[in-house]
């Protein structure tokens, strides 16, 4: 998909938000950012040769889990602009009602930012930096493991 605009369409699909970008929740944006990141990242694994399946989910964890999307998140919040910057504030700063098990609250709340930046990108039809901003979330984090 190309950055500029698509006809009368917000995003992929022929099914408009029913609110402008705007007026749309930071934690809706993360739902629909969560989803887009999730698609990206299984496009991404299986981009990449000798992948069996049963290693697939493995692979997609240490990607989309909320310590793997905080990490991506400060390695590219010096590189956002400062209206990306401000989405990823109300996204950090934004109240989804519980956190998961196995993620502590801080890297909950920037995964969350994060996801809130992918869903806001969508929306806004900045396809090309969603594309920019997801690969080298990828790339950093899979150069990047954990000890």
């Amino acid at each position: 998909m190309s950055g500029g605009p698509m006809q009368g369409q917000d995003g992929w699909f022929p099914y408009p938000s029913s609110r402008p970008l705007r007026l749309i929740p930071p934690i809706v944006l993360a739902y629909i950012g969560d989803a887009i990141y999730e698609m990206a990242v299984r496009q991404y694994l299986i981009s990449k040769p000798g992948l069996r399946p049963n290693h697939l989910h493995r692979a997609a964890t240490s990607l989309v889990s909320a310590r793997a999307q905080s990490m991506i998140l400060g390695f590219l919040e010096p590189r956002l602009t400062e209206e990306e910057r401000d989405v990823v504030r109300q996204g950090r700063n934004a109240k989804s009602g519980s956190v998961p098990k196995n993620a502590d609250v801080l890297e909950y709340r920037h995964a969350t930012a994060f996801e809130c930046l992918v869903g806001y990108l969508y929306y806004a039809n900045q396809h090309d930096r969603l594309q920019e901003l997801i690969g080298q979330g990828i790339e950093y984090k899979e150069n990047h493991v954990e000890s």
